[in-house]
């Protein structure tokens, strides 16, 4: 047989008359994205003159190839395990337990109560309080959770959005009271508000005066914080509630623009925040796919703000981001299967040069997980890192067709995408209309008849099915929290300056209805112990209240 020069010439005399013998498994091939996956891919597929230019080397622009020169050669990337639950000190337990068992960063869960500004002790907590997260009502709480752990050692995140400038204040409050400066302190809040508009619904306060907080908190932590990270711009929320990988992307860097705009606009020079700006993004079940959507999604992040917003700094363009493995894809049906669902999704942020990891627990799709179900998870990571010699060069699938294309794939579409949201005004105005919500409900129906139809199939859900026994052993949140948490808040209340407390949030209104930057005030209701309630219905007071935005 003679060899193939051309793919053509491959398809034309190689694979046709195979295909004439035997017929491929399955009709079409394409990826989540829904991008067609062609049999093979050569280097004609790469682009005209190669691909070394837009690849460049690991830490220099467009940083395609990772942020750092070294990489995982250097310093592994962060084993993050997002935990938190009942009481602050039952999670304080569990993150002195993850932290002996090998974590390198904390990542913190809260409650729906405290995500949305609500005492414990308030009505519309009942039922909820410490369920998903663990319940934090005042600096009281925050001290327990943080005890015994030495905050100028660790790296804290914390998964908060609409309430985060609170929560931060929080933070900083507990570290001076460690005698840890708030220069010493090293985390990441989410505060990440245009996604909750989109797909999450954690949100408080209206989309502008919420800008108004974040943009505070850039500045604050500029000159006050410069080691903490004042926000985590969020794709994984919208690849839970939906969207393709494409979509990801392009709606996540939207957001950004979004950020860096209203940051400039209320006078931050680009190249004071830009460097502390960072990410959190979906690890799905298409490996490949995956791994191509990160180094897209760095190397158009380097473009945009090179080239957009003029920043200067490298650092300014690099894209630093967190990565969780994806809990939609968790079945409740044999369980033991998310453990390997996890681990591959873990490979690809990884392979895709993630900066911190949270893998998720086998059980998650039944109940908070377990201690041991939380080990195999942290277990999984070490794995990867220690045994599997995937950390022992950087990009390795870098120059493969496939993945070399399908990057370049992702970045075009994504483009397309931010061209589109530009064009109705920007991230903001996209939100208001409803076209990102809509874009991500249709690519969310279009994967379930997908898997109602068994053209996508999820293992031990709709094919390979078992009879099971109903599982055991899961963990339950005591519902008596509700009522010890009230109980904590009525004694605090009564330990308090009443006097100070009135004379604080009345300064707070004054400075929420003016123009002054809010974190100091903040700062200063925290170490009070004034609760998050009394706070946010200030500025619910000042701010209003969001109401749903309904879309069509």
């Amino acid at each position: 047989m003679k060899r193939s020069h051309s793919k053509e010439e491959w398809r034309r005399e190689t694979l046709e008359p195979a295909l004439k013998k035997s017929k491929e498994r399955q009709a079409r091939f394409e990826t989540l994205s829904h991008i067609p996956v062609e049999p093979v891919y050569t280097s004609e597929d790469l682009p005209v003159g190669g691909v070394q230019e837009e690849l460049g080397f690991p830490g220099e622009y467009p940083f395609t190839r990772g942020i750092q020169p070294t990489m995982y050669r250097g310093r592994l990337w962060t084993m993050r395990q997002y935990a938190g639950f009942a009481t602050a000190e039952e999670s304080n337990r569990r993150y002195r337990y993850l932290l002996e068992h090998g974590q390198t960063g904390l990542s913190v869960a809260f409650d729906l109560p405290t995500q949305l500004g609500y005492d414990s002790d308030h009505p519309v907590s009942l039922g909820e309080v410490g369920k998903v997260g663990v319940a934090i009502d005042s600096l009281a709480d925050m001290e327990t959770l943080f005890r015994e752990i030495p905050l100028d050692k660790v790296s804290t995140s914390m998964t908060i959005n609409a309430s985060a400038s609170i929560l931060l204040a929080m933070y900083i409050a507990v570290g001076k009271k460690q005698g840890v400066e708030p220069g010493k302190l090293n985390g990441t809040i989410q505060n990440d508000i245009l996604k909750e508009y989109v797909a999450r619904g954690t949100y408080i306060f209206p989309p502008r005066p919420s800008m108004r907080l974040i943009t505070d908190t850039f500045a604050y932590c500029s000159q006050q914080v410069p080691n903490w990270n004042p926000i985590s711009i969020s794709g994984y929320h919208m690849r839970e509630a939906g969207s393709t990988a494409v979509q990801e992307v392009a709606f996540t860097l939207a957001n950004g623009i979004a950020y860096v705009e209203a940051a400039v606009a209320a006078g931050l020079s680009v190249d004071s925040f830009a460097g502390r700006l960072s990410f959190f993004f979906n690890a799905h079940n298409n490996l490949l796919e995956e791994v191509a959507k990160f180094r897209a999604a760095r190397r158009l992040w380097a473009l945009i703000m090179r080239e957009q917003f003029q920043a200067k700094d490298p650092r300014s363009w690099m894209l630093r981001f967190h990565t969780q493995t994806a809990g939609s894809t968790l079945t409740a049906q044999q369980p033991y299967n998310n453990v390997v669902r996890v681990t591959l999704q873990a490979l690809s942020a990884v392979l895709g040069g993630t900066q911190s990891l949270h893998t998720n627990s086998l059980d998650e799709a039944l109940s908070l997980p377990s201690e041991e179900s939380v080990q195999l998870a942290l277990r999984t990571q070490q794995v990867i890192a220690h045994e599997s010699g995937v950390a022992d060069t950087v990009d390795p699938l870098a120059g493969s067709y496939y993945v070399e294309r399908l990057t370049e794939e992702i970045e075009t579409r994504a483009r397309e995408y931010l061209e589109r949201i530009a064009g109705m005004g920007g991230a903001l105005q996209a939100i208001e209309k409803g076209f990102i919500q809509r874009e991500i409900q249709e690519s969310s129906y279009q994967y379930q008849v997908e898997v109602d139809a068994s053209e996508r199939v999820v293992v031990g859900v709709n094919k390979f099915q078992t009879p099971e026994k109903a599982p055991a052993n899961l963990l339950r949140v005591d519902p008596s929290i509700g009522d010890l948490q009230a109980a904590k808040l009525a004694e605090l209340r009564k330990k308090r300056d009443a006097g100070q407390v009135t004379r604080l949030l009345g300064q707070l209104e004054e400075v929420a209805r003016g123009t002054d930057n809010i974190m100091p005030v903040l700062l200063e209701c925290a170490e009070t112990y004034l609760t998050l309630g009394e706070i946010c219905d200030v500025l619910r007071r000042v701010f209003g209240q969001q109401e749903q935005m309904p879309v069509f």
